[in-house]
């Protein structure tokens, strides 16, 4: 990590914690901070889902950082973080967590945005669903 703004990037197996991206943006300079908490949701496309896995390429870290290194580079913010969780996740549990601190809400809620937007356009993680009814589904695989 070379830009100065980009104080957490992770790809955790172990649940993640809202607490250490918070502690990782601590500022004083920072008026604003906008956290985003993306969790394993019940249904997706009208199926209910039970479960599922998510699996990251060998490169995934590094494309990861360089997301943020780029929206840090975009964006006048102070701070960003970014954690996503790999293998099996269960309904409601996190499964990425991104921040941002800029001295203003407006920057720090438009950087958050691209960062969320972006990470999940670029970074080479997909998801396996496992749905009630005994079907599965790839999500974002090549």
């Amino acid at each position: 990590m070379t830009h100065p703004a980009v104080r957490l990037v992770g790809l955790r197996e172990t649940p993640l914690d809202v607490e250490e991206v918070l502690g990782s943006l601590d500022d004083d300079a920072s008026g604003g901070l906008v956290l985003f908490v993306g969790r394993v949701r019940d249904h997706d496309g009208g199926k209910g889902v039970t479960g599922l896995d998510y699996s990251a390429h060998p490169t995934a870290l590094d494309r990861l950082t360089a997301v943020c290194e780029r929206v840090a580079e975009e964006h006048d913010v102070h701070g960003l973080a970014a954690v996503h969780r790999v293998g099996t996740l269960d309904i409601g549990d996190a499964a990425v967590v991104v921040a941002t601190v800029s001295s203003h809400r407006g920057a720090a809620f438009e950087a958050s945005r691209a960062l969320i937007d972006t990470l999940k356009a670029e970074v080479p993680i997909w998801k396996h669903q496992r749905f009630g009814d005994g079907t599965e589904e790839w999500v974002g695989s090549p």
